[in-house]
């Protein structure tokens, strides 16, 4: 079993390039929005708590399956220790099940994420962005007050690829790291 975690700043491209991915590999893809729109959906609000049960379940159950592997998508602050602890978790849980471990940090400048935060794509598989000022609104918030991108030579993960995805397709960023990273 493989577990890529694919991390990058909102809207830097993390579900469509994982939706690639599972064109062109035996990848299995869970994005954060799949946890967070059905709880938004059935509460009428965000619900951080019920959605990390919701992920641990499924992460869970799929790291005891015999099924390829998966790509998790993760938006990381690198200056919470919350987070860190959180990605370590995740990363005991496949190993303890043997699994090999992934990391792929995408990158974009705000400018070019502000745009794909407004793309039909995004807004079609994700209900809370559509109301794009308050999306763009929490864009820049994470920005300004977490640090989202990885400082150089910060993650010391053995099977580490940062992409930068400015002017890239989808399917390009996505043959990029199954070349990296040899996935069937």
């Amino acid at each position: 079993m493989k577990l890529l975690l694919l991390f990058g700043p909102s809207a830097v491209g993390k579900m469509t390039v994982g939706e690639e991915l599972m064109k062109q590999t035996q990848l299995r893809l869970f994005y954060n929005h799949m946890t967070i729109e059905p709880v938004i959906e059935v509460f009428g609000e965000f619900r951080g708590d019920v959605t990390a049960k919701l992920r641990d379940i499924i992460l869970s159950e799929f790291a005891k399956s015999d099924a390829y592997g998966l790509i998790f998508t993760y938006v990381w602050a690198f200056d919470q220790q919350s987070d860190w602890d959180y990605v370590n978790s995740v990363r005991t849980l496949f190993e303890n099940e043997g699994a090999e471990i992934y990391y792929c940090e995408l990158l974009a400048s705000q400018e070019t994420r502000l745009e794909r935060n407004k793309s039909p794509h995004r807004l079609e598989k994700k209900a809370s962005k559509r109301d794009i000022a308050f999306s763009e609104s929490l864009l820049l918030r994470d920005d300004k007050e977490y640090r989202v991108v990885s400082l150089p030579g910060e993650l010391p993960f053995e099977n580490y690829l940062r992409v930068d995805t400015e002017g890239k397709t989808a399917e390009e960023v996505a043959k990029e790291i199954v070349n990296a990273f040899h996935f069937e």
